[in-house]
């Protein structure tokens, strides 16, 4: 606890029913210890309510999430402290102090109870990352509204399904966002997500440009920021397990579920975990690549950092748009302090060589961290030496949007392990992280198995909304007692973690289950490949067998040797029944927005299926390159219709 006073807890009783999950009295004194760092308005009468799958912690408290990233601030004299940096592709650039991003919070706020939006309403929010997004979510979250932010890489019938599922009052948007060179009109996607809308709800529209707006009468409202600059408003205090975001997974397969996070112990999590894995303070200059559409743009972009009075960068645009040095560029010009970025951004700057980083100073780098995926040992290398310099540790964090915050990883803020390159290393304080079998029996080390937390923790997510019985099914079902993360893990023998992938992303081969993470990581060893895809296609021998999609590094050319020396590599490291079928050599792999690879996309067209919905996909021509590798190959596939 380096920026608080030491707090003297008093024992507590920790409310709970018979459960398989429990909570140890050293482990409630920790969260009470962590929680009571936070600005509280009313203290709570109980720790933990345990009623399984469902946990409501710090029951009775009252808190205010825009408070505790703001006020606080304000009234211990850092008003003038720089809160955001902002950029964008089109050279545009900006600084906004804590005391301008609390008059802007509340002036929106104030606009939006005008337009009816109040305690426990829905809002919608579809924006870039923009001020305005942050200003938006924190404005919800001083009048006990609940946001429902929306990946602005998303199509109008994603924004539809979520507006439809949470009965939404208010969609909050704005004219046009800018990406990859282009100018994308959000308001026209959001008008299209309203038609034949039955539900009567405002939308209100953030102007950034000075062209016209098609506007519907007694609907849109155009916001206008008020010249008055000493404008208040008291925030509504909220019971700690009052839902304070409710946030959609992408729906890869299936319907996108709702995961619903609470208040006060989510606030309490993040506020923990972000110190004692990146040893974030008041003086550092944080950069978190995620999207606001995502949980970690959430956790880890916005109230994370906030609450710790931290500086943030965002950056609107593509990571290699203009150029393909534009990220180097911001950390030089903001002298970022602690980057926080995915492994398939960075497999992307691998490909294009040595001169990437010159005539851009990283010495300001001190922590680097990697999310999304399990991080290659060689990208975990380059990472390191190249961005790096050797001197900062890499942070590889295992966590997902149910968890609200990180569960495994090391932890540069306090003690620091030794970091082997690839590895999560170890699980957070208080989570009690193990990998078992089919049955639920933990598996001896260096043996796969399935990833499961057995101890409650604060930021846990208290529901699918408008679903629980779907909430119990996914994640409490599958091993008594125990939340089902659906990722393989293997522990070593000095008990780290090694995250292996997701367990439904698995190809099986003549009766042999593979990880595509597992194919895939084996894959990179080799020199000249910068990323790559496996996937598994259907053969009538096998079940299935493995075909790789492979990105060269600048300077490598694709030949019969290259090939043989990838297929005898995957041979050596998983086995002869693993030989992949066929290896493609292709310039880029479809990727949506977010930076995640669509091997759905890769399989169907192979398989010469309906492609289906691809509009998170960031650039067709991806798809149009693999028709044409998969054609000069001689492979037969049937017509793809997109």
């Amino acid at each position: 606890m380096k920026h608080g006073i030491f707090l003297i807890v008093l024992i507590s009783m920790i409310c709970r029913a018979d459960m398989n999950m429990s909570l140890g009295e050293q482990d409630s004194r920790m969260w009470e210890t962590q929680a009571l760092r936070l600005p509280w308005f009313t203290r709570w009468s109980c720790i933990l309510d345990m009623q399984e799958p469902y946990a409501h912690w710090f029951v009775g408290g009252h808190i205010n999430a825009s408070y505790a990233c703001l006020d606080i601030h304000i009234k211990n004299g850092k008003k003038n402290k720089t809160a955001i940096y902002w950029t964008n592709e089109q050279g545009g650039s900006g600084t906004v102090t804590y005391q301008e991003l609390y008059q802007d919070v509340n002036s929106f706020a104030k606009y939006m109870r005008s337009c009816g939006v109040g305690f426990g309403d829905k809002v919608v929010i579809y924006m870039p990352m923009i001020p305005e997004a942050v200003v938006a979510m924190l404005a919800c979250a001083r009048l006990g509204a609940i946001h429902v932010v929306v990946f602005s890489g998303f199509s109008s019938q994603a924004i539809k399904d979520r507006i439809v599922d949470t009965q939404a009052k208010c969609i909050i948007t704005c004219d046009v966002s800018y990406y990859r060179g282009k100018i994308l009109n959000l308001k026209s996607i959001v008008d299209q997500a309203l038609v034949d809308s039955d539900l009567e709800r405002k939308v209100i529209l953030i102007k950034r440009t000075q062209e016209p707006v098609g506007l519907v009468p007694e609907r849109d409202l155009i916001y206008a920021k008020p010249e008055v600059k000493n404008l208040s408003l008291d925030p509504v205090p909220v019971e700690s397990n009052h839902p304070l975001f409710i946030l959609y997974t992408s729906g890869t397969t299936g319907k996108p579920k709702g995961i619903v996070h609470s208040t006060g112990g989510y606030l309490t999590y993040v506020f923990s975990t972000i110190e004692w894995v990146f040893g974030i303070t008041p003086e550092s200059i944080y950069w978190c690549t995620a999207d606001f559409g995502w949980i970690t743009g959430h956790s880890y972009g916005v109230y994370g950092p906030l609450m710790h009075g931290a500086t943030i960068v965002l950056r609107e645009g593509a990571p290699d748009w203009p150029d393909e040095k534009s990220w180097w560029k911001v950390i030089d010009q903001y002298k970022v302090s602690i980057f926080y970025t995915s492994p398939t951004a960075l497999r992307m700057f691998m490909r294009l060589g040595p001169d990437l980083l010159q005539g851009a100073d990283l010495s300001s780098l001190r922590v680097l961290g990697s999310v999304g995926e399990p991080i290659n040992p060689e990208v975990w290398r380059w990472y390191h030496e190249q961005i790096g310099r050797k001197a900062c540790p890499i942070i590889d964090t295992w966590w997902q949007t149910e968890t609200g915050g990180f569960m495994i990883a090391p932890t540069a803020g306090s003690t620091m392990v030794p970091l082997k390159p690839g590895s999560a290393t170890f699980a957070m304080p208080g989570i009690e992280a193990s990998v078992v079998d089919s049955y639920g029996n933990p598996v001896p080390a260096d043996t796969k198995g399935f990833l499961v937390i057995k101890k409650p923790w604060p930021g846990m997510a208290i529901g699918i909304y408008n679903n629980p019985a779907l909430f119990k099914d996914i994640y409490w079902t599958r091993f008594s007692g125990m939340y089902y993360a659906g990722d393989y893990a293997v522990r070593d023998t000095d008990g780290y973690f090694w995250l292996l992938g997701r367990a439904d992303e698995v190809i099986k081969v003549a009766g042999h289950r593979i990880g595509t993470a597992e194919v895939e990581s084996i894959v990179l060893e080799h020199q000249s490949v910068a990323e790559n895809a496996a996937i598994g296609i259907s053969d009538p021998i096998k079940g299935e067998v493995i075909v790789i999609f492979i990105v060269l590094k600048h300077g490598y050319q694709v030949n019969q040797e290259l090939h043989d020396q990838i297929i005898n590599l995957v041979r050596t490291k998983i086995g002869s029944f693993a030989t992949p079928k066929e290896i493609y050599c292709v310039e880029k792999l479809p990727k949506t927005r977010s930076g995640k690879i669509m091997r759905r996309l890769l399989k169907t067209l192979i398989e010469g299926c309906l492609i289906g919905d691809i509009s998170t996909l960031e650039d067709d021509a991806s798809v149009e390159e693999i028709q044409q590798v998969l054609q000069s190959a001689d492979l037969y596939i049937k017509r793809v219709r997109i």
